[in-house]
């Protein structure tokens, strides 16, 4: 079944695991990793990432990316977006936290934010508008 435009944006606001897709070479499948992504509907989606990461290199060459959720329960769902690069800013504490609220229990939120300002260094923020959708309730099995 198709979702509607409605059902698509609520599902991505959810707190999923998100698969990243960016063309790293041109002669090699898509770089795709898990990451944690922070999406409000009918806005932008954006990621947290390590400035000098590869995937924080391959975004910033090639201006876009494509980000996937799913899940299995209680029905196979999924929704994928791909856009462009519409800015970047620079990380800061209140960011962190909220992404971090967004996929942990609010008792390790703090632990969390502390361990990644201390060990994971310096990130940023990469920010999309979705441009194009595609998505899928395939029911429950």
């Amino acid at each position: 079944m198709t979702l509607s435009l409605h059902e698509r944006e609520q599902f991505l606001a959810e707190p999923h695991i998100g698969a990243l897709s960016v063309v790293e070479r041109p002669d090699r499948a898509p770089l795709t990793v898990p990451i944690w992504y922070q999406y409000t509907p009918g806005g932008e989606v954006w990621v947290r990432t390590g400035r000098d990461s590869r995937k924080a290199r391959a975004i910033l060459s090639a201006g876009r990316f494509s980000l996937m959720a799913q899940r299995t329960q209680p029905s196979v769902r999924y929704v994928w977006v791909e856009g462009a690069v519409t800015r970047t800013a620079p990380d800061d504490p209140e960011r962190s936290r909220e992404m971090a609220a967004r996929y942990l229990p609010e008792d390790k939120v703090a632990a969390f934010v502390e361990y990644d300002r201390a060990n994971l260094g310096e990130h940023f923020l990469i920010y999309m508008r979705p441009e194009h959708w595609v998505a899928a309730d395939l029911g429950a099995f």
